[in-house]
């Protein structure tokens, strides 16, 4: 009798991921084994591609949200990804195992082999994995902040921090529904970046609102503001009225003044609504640079350097 036989193979239950176990800087992030996830009820999984970095992810690392987004650490960084569809929560519909898709799961888990996306499009053939996975949180909060400052056809809109992955984003954003003038605020060395996505170029800072007067004589109608820079004060009085201005990025300073302050959702109407304009050509998320997932020390220490031109991703 042949006592031989065939190891069967057993699904694997552990993933690749980043991780940290304990707040600090980017020097506690690791590469290690961690358990699969699995998707509930109206969520899909996908074998990520590429996770794109956004400020919430080393905002979480640090300790600097942990009054108001408390961890269970060990945790996976990012909020965002792009990838292939592996497996589909009960309830789904409109997609299939093999399909690329982008979009949004929890404020963490992104930077690993696998992620559950309850919020997510198709991601346009027009767009590789690197562009997929930088367009989840930029294009929802671009949109949320573009979309309270109401109808955009014929004015003038000012983005601050119009260079960033957000206001990148909301440029090219703007211009695809009509706005009739985007100016937005960078250092010189992004004023031709600007330029290529649409907009009208002015540095930022002091003398704004002079240089401002030159660029929009008849006044800036609408403003978004992007950076959290310290600037929403002189934002409003540029605008004339808090209600003429939006801020995704300063929420303190933004309620104080009575502004419009949007927060990002997970929304596959707005992903889908990008994932259109991204078909159609007309909206492109910016890559600065990509790193492999052994890096993401280096990319997280990247992003909490600031001006980052569009996004930093990971590719896993």
């Amino acid at each position: 009798m042949n006592t031989s036989f065939r190891p069967v193979k057993v699904r694997q239950t552990i993933m690749r991921a980043a991780r940290f176990h304990e707040y600090g800087g980017a020097e506690s992030l690791v590469i290690e084994q961690a358990p699969d996830p699995h998707p509930g009820p109206g969520e899909i999984r996908v074998r990520v591609a590429a996770a794109s970095v956004n400020p919430i992810d080393w905002k979480l690392r640090s300790g600097a949200l942990h009054q108001i987004f408390p961890l269970d650490l060990p945790d996976i960084p990012g909020r965002d990804g792009a990838g292939v569809v592996d497996e589909i929560g009960d309830g789904v519909q409109g997609v299939s195992i093999g399909d690329r898709v982008f979009g949004l799961g929890g404020v963490t888990g992104a930077t690993a082999e696998l992620l559950i996306l309850s919020a997510w499009a198709h991601t346009p053939a027009t767009w590789n994995d690197e562009q997929a996975a930088g367009a989840g949180l930029a294009s929802v909060t671009a949109m949320r902040g573009l979309d309270a400052l109401g109808p955009l056809a014929g004015r003038t809109l000012l983005v601050e921090g119009a260079a960033g992955g957000v206001g990148s984003a909301a440029v090219e954003i703007a211009v695809a529904q009509g706005v009739g003038t985007v100016i937005g605020t960078a250092s010189e060395r992004n004023h031709e970046f600007l330029t290529s996505l649409g907009a009208v170029p002015t540095t930022y800072g002091p003398g704004l609102a002079q240089r401002l007067a030159t660029l929009a004589p008849h006044g800036v109608d609408i403003v978004l503001d992007t950076a959290a820079s310290g600037s929403l004060d002189d934002l409003v009085a540029i605008a004339g009225d808090p209600k003429r201005v939006a801020t995704v990025a300063d929420h303190a300073g933004g309620q104080r003044l009575g502004t419009h302050v949007a927060d990002a959702v997970n929304d596959s109407t707005l992903l889908s609504a990008a994932a259109e304009l991204g078909g159609q050509g007309r909206y492109t998320p910016r890559i600065e640079q990509a790193y492999p997932l052994e890096r993401i020390a280096d990319a997280h220490s990247h992003a909490e350097r600031g001006r980052t031109r569009g996004k930093i991703v990971i590719c896993i």
